[in-house]
């Protein structure tokens, strides 16, 4: 409309006659470029109600947390309700906000939903054994509606696991992936896990003979990430289909010595791909037979907070590392592990063809004991505990239903 009042003044010049718009004219004008900007408005709406349903169900399903696909209702008055049968269920809680609220929250919109099937199920707070009635509600709910994918991420400031997981956990046919945080293991009888390939376990306490129920009962296991577990001296992992092990971190929370005497042995004849990272609070870890590696990953701090770790049991291990994984296509080494590094290249050891070396040039990483143990904790850079990186939120009480 704008373009056609500018070619009317345009024509106007050309005739050289002055065209004259009255106030009348004008605002008539304006009412029609307002009336052809809503009605662009309302064809935009119009395209996206025109989608599909199961192609907004699956854009919604991708957004962040379950807050965030609720507030979708407000783009179309057809997407009010979809979130309602999303397969896809994130809960995340800043501490900062009220516990109560929280569970309040969870609950209200669990029983708003209408999904048969989901994918995913995710929960991230801090655990308050006066909630585990709620919590192992909300695990049935998932159970119940053959969830695929699990994430219970119940974290304590202690770093302790607290959360007892129901006997019907343990023989849910159902999961392919588990990420569990803060959980007790206790299964009576065999754990049945027939489609789980991808298991996620931080600071779990974990002896060996649980660590083989869980192996034997996930016949199709494809990836294992212990992150801060305890519990074992030896790993066993002989299972055909087990092929990806993430070592990240080791350390007992009630563990208050500084003698960090504690052996690890990894037994694991098929796998191929291996990954040592974290703070290892440990006296070394002894790779027994890893014929089948073809990548391996070592990014480590070895003794964390204790001073009393020679350097020669740091480098020992590092070296045991080394010659364990000569066999393998390439070993990445990482930047934690550079002063150690520096030191065996000093003192003339040889390394095989396959190591790749991390970039050791910035002072941060250097072999300088004038930077003393706490060169790497009291820095921005540094990334910190598990527990500190998640991102936890939800939404104002109730506000989410209007």
């Amino acid at each position: 409309m704008e373009e056609t009042a500018m070619e009317m003044a345009e024509e106007g010049n050309n005739n050289n006659q002055p065209t004259k718009i009255t106030p009348k004219k004008r605002i008539k004008m304006e009412e029609e470029i307002m009336a052809d900007d809503e009605e662009e408005e309302q064809q935009e709406e119009d395209r996206i109600s025109a989608l599909p349903d199961c192609l907004i169900l699956e854009i919604i399903s991708h957004l962040p947390s379950t807050k965030t696909a609720i507030r979708t209702g407000t783009l179309s008055k057809r997407w009010k309700h979809l979130w309602t049968s999303v397969p896809t269920l994130i809960f995340k809680h800043n501490n900062d906000d009220n516990r109560s609220n929280f569970v309040s929250f969870v609950n209200k919109t669990l029983a708003q939903c209408h999904q048969s099937k989901l994918k995913k199920f995710g929960v991230y707070t801090s655990y308050d054994v006066r909630f585990e009635t709620e919590v192992n509600n909300w695990i049935l709910y998932a159970i119940s509606r053959s969830v695929e994918s699990l994430d219970l991420i119940l974290w304590s400031f202690d770093l302790e696991a607290e959360f007892l997981l129901n006997q019907c956990f343990f023989t849910n046919s159902c999961f392919t992936d588990l990420t569990l945080a803060g959980c007790v293991f206790n299964p009576i009888g065999m754990i049945r896990w027939k489609s789980l390939r991808n298991l996620c376990i931080s600071f779990g306490n974990l002896d060996e003979d649980l660590i083989e129920n869980v192996l034997s009962g996930s016949p199709v296991l494809e990836t294992l990430v212990l992150d801060n577990c305890y519990g074992y001296r030896r790993l066993d992992l002989t299972s055909k289909s087990l092929k990806n092990l993430v070592f990240s971190g080791y350390m007992v929370p009630d563990d208050e010595s500084d003698d960090l005497d504690d052996v690890i042995e990894i037994n694991a004849p098929n796998l191929l791909s291996l990954t040592i990272q974290d703070d290892l609070l440990l006296w070394k870890i002894v790779l027994l037979n890893v014929s089948s590696l073809v990548e391996a990953n070592l990014d480590y701090t070895k003794g964390g907070h204790c001073e009393t770790i020679p350097k020669d049991a740091e480098e020992e291990m590092l070296k045991g590392f080394i010659q364990s994984l000569s066999h393998v296509k390439e070993l990445k080494i990482g930047v934690f592990c550079c002063k150690v590094l520096s030191r065996l290249e000093a003192k003339g050891f040889i390394f095989p063809s396959n190591v790749k070396f991390p970039d050791c040039t910035s002072a941060f990483y250097s072999d300088n004991d004038s930077l003393g143990q706490g060169d790497l904790s009291d820095s921005d850079s540094v990334e910190s505990s598990d527990w500190d990186v998640l991102l936890l939120d939800h939404g104002s009480k109730g506000d989410e239903f209007n």
